[in-house]
């Protein structure tokens, strides 16, 4: 007992952040097509409606999708109490086109040729090994400010979050980005492809998760670049103030999974 070390204060004060969110937001795997679709309506608000993007012709009026997301992993953060969806990301695992054999990842489809790292690129790594976190998106209610211009009215919610609930906001893009650590590690994956704003892996890099920059810049939904980070590195290299968090969302995620799985399974995608 004597051996045993009491967390500093400000890691215990964070800690129950943490423990705050995690009470009061649920991660959830989409296994149905109910659950996919909510992710899809998430990202058409963020995407389409605060970003700008335009979706392809012909495409759902109010859900943003492309042919990635057959073969990927979606994932909700979900208010409890309000049942409202606060966040998503999707995580693709290489399905290539035996036409296309090298084509693994949505990046080598917008990247092309920006993609200029001598050794860490998709098609140099092992196959059963790879995939890209995409469509990181956090609901405009969730956020203090708009990302581009706003198009979006929170005031619609027939919801009113309380000041203790706003209290934990800010923890919502780093629980999301430490389930996204965790599904990587749970589905046994090591090598993370994304295509991110430069702001983003600065933010990142002060919690432990330090990317590498491995392309020139796109025009992408505004400048994006190419980044890459080892998944185990990252469980090393994380803040020892997330390990709480992390174990707390790996345990959540990995309840889920086979039953994600067995669904992309039946659909005949994996």
């Amino acid at each position: 007992m004597g051996n045993r070390r009491t967390p500093a204060p400000e890691t215990a004060s964070r800690n129950e952040q943490f423990e705050q969110l995690l009470d009061e937001f649920s991660l959830k795997l989409a296994g149905n097509d109910d659950d996919r679709q909510r992710a899809y309506r998430l990202r058409h608000e963020v995407y389409c409606q605060e970003i700008g993007y335009q979706p392809p012709a012909g495409s759902s009026s109010d859900m943003e999708l492309d042919p990635y997301d057959d073969s990927a992993l979606h994932c909700l953060m979900v208010h409890r109490r309000s049942g409202i969806d606060a966040g998503c990301f999707r995580l693709v695992l290489p399905d290539p086109d035996p036409e296309h054999p090298d084509l693994r990842l949505p990046l080598q489809e917008y990247g092309g040729t920006s993609l200029t790292h001598a050794t860490l690129h998709p098609c140099r790594l092992p196959l059963d090994e790879i995939c890209e976190i995409s469509r990181f998106a956090t609901a405009r209610a969730f956020r203090n400010r708009p990302i581009c211009h706003e198009t979006l009215d929170d005031t619609r919610l027939a919801y009113a979050f309380s000041d203790e609930e706003r209290r934990v906001f800010p923890l919502i893009t780093i629980s999301l980005f430490l389930a996204t650590h965790a599904l990587v590690e749970l589905v046994g994956r090591r090598h993370i492809f994304a295509m991110m704003a430069s702001r983003l892996p600065r933010l990142l890099a002060m919690s432990g998760f330090r990317f590498t920059r491995i392309g020139d810049a796109i025009e992408l939904h505004g400048k994006r670049n190419a980044f890459y980070i080892d998944n185990e590195v990252a469980k090393c290299e994380m803040n020892p103030a997330l390990t709480f968090p992390y174990a707390s969302i790996r345990s959540q995620l990995a309840s889920q999974l086979p039953l994600a799985v067995v669904d992309r399974e039946q659909l005949g995608l994996w």
